[in-house]
């Protein structure tokens, strides 16, 4: 038999193989479209182990066809993790491109050798029409015991209960966890190349990074403190509480993106210098709408070590919930 021939014969694999690459379409041309969804659900639950099944068992006797289609669902359940695995050790990761790709070589590869097992065998499975399929299957569930009817009607229950679960869990979506973003990178733009060695008065810069991804719009207050102090038996002492700058940016919630590469929602290039010399950490404190924290009116270059600002900031670096990072800064005179 040739392979066209073949493919009109096994039209299960063929629609799984058409039906794969019409996904890749919709994500590419039109990823808004409600197809992805419809054609998503089958092609990670299904496709994989129903393709996978027919170049394990060609022949009609092998499994009925209960079992062919409770081991398509069970066997893509186990695949789809296996591939996502094997990514994740390769440098392409778990993204939605090789996730993609893999599954449709996957679904290809093994519906091809499918129909070939099945036209060098005596006796395929052959699904020709629907209604000669719903009266196999019936004739099945018929000649069956009690027993095997009843664990049957349990297994579609079963089957049918977990696609309706996942259907409802990605149209209706658990909101993630909320949380803000707040970095400080190098000069260049990296997570490298940090001044630490400066003289007083000399300009330095570093860039300060904010996202917001807690659902709602957010004012944000960075506060910038020069700091000189001491641990010593579980207690701080702060010697320079130096208030250095203040500046606020609002910012709209801006969703996670777990497939594309990661781009900054805001960033500033923010340049200071130390009005005196020392050891010290340069704090940037982040503030959501002044709460739990009001943000600080200070004096800039005024020294608040001793008064109730520094109550407030040993509150804020202490707190694990706060926003904090810093710099550890050398000036000399």
């Amino acid at each position: 038999m040739d392979a066209r021939a073949e493919a009109r014969r096994s039209w299960d694999l063929t629609l799984i193989i058409l039906l794969s690459l019409v996904l890749a379409l919709f994500i590419y041309i039109v990823p808004e479209f409600s197809g992805r969804i419809v054609l998503g659900l089958p092609f990670i639950l299904f496709f994989p182990g129903y393709a996978l099944i027919a170049t394990l068992f060609p022949e009609k006797k092998s499994l009925d066809l209960i079992e062919r289609i409770a081991l398509s669902f069970g066997l893509s359940i186990a695949v789809v993790p296996l591939i996502g695995f094997g990514l994740n050790y390769t440098p392409f990761g778990i993204r939605l491109d090789p996730i993609l790709w893999s599954l449709i070589v996957f679904n290809v590869a093994f519906s091809l050798t499918g129909m070939w097992r099945r036209s060098t065998s005596v006796e395929p499975f052959l699904p020709f029409k629907l209604a000669t399929v719903t009266a196999m299957a019936k004739q099945e569930f018929n000649q069956g015991t009690k027993l095997d009817r009843a664990l049957s009607i349990i297994l579609v229950i079963a089957i049918l209960s977990s696609v309706i679960a996942l259907i409802y869990v990605i149209a209706v979506p658990r909101q993630g966890e909320a949380f803000s973003e707040f970095y400080i990178l190098g000069p260049g733009g990296k997570a490298t190349g940090y001044p630490n060695n400066l003289t007083v008065g000399q300009d330095a810069s570093v860039f300060v990074g904010i996202a917001n991804h807690n659902y709602r719009t957010i004012n944000y207050t960075v506060e910038v403190w020069l700091v000189n102090y001491t641990y010593a038996d579980n207690t701080t002492t702060v010697h320079r509480l130096i208030y250095m700058d203040d500046f606020n940016v609002t910012l709209e919630h801006a969703p996670v993106d777990l497939e594309n590469d990661w781009t900054a929602q805001w960033e500033t290039n923010y340049t200071f210098s130390a009005p005196v010399s020392g050891n010290f950490k340069l704090w940037f404190v982040l503030l959501e709408d002044g709460v739990p924290y009001a943000p600080y009116s200070g004096t800039q270059y005024v020294d608040y070590a001793g008064t109730s600002a520094e109550i407030r900031f040993l509150s804020i670096i202490g707190d694990r919930n706060a926003y904090t990072l810093n710099l550890n800064l050398n000036v000399t005179a």
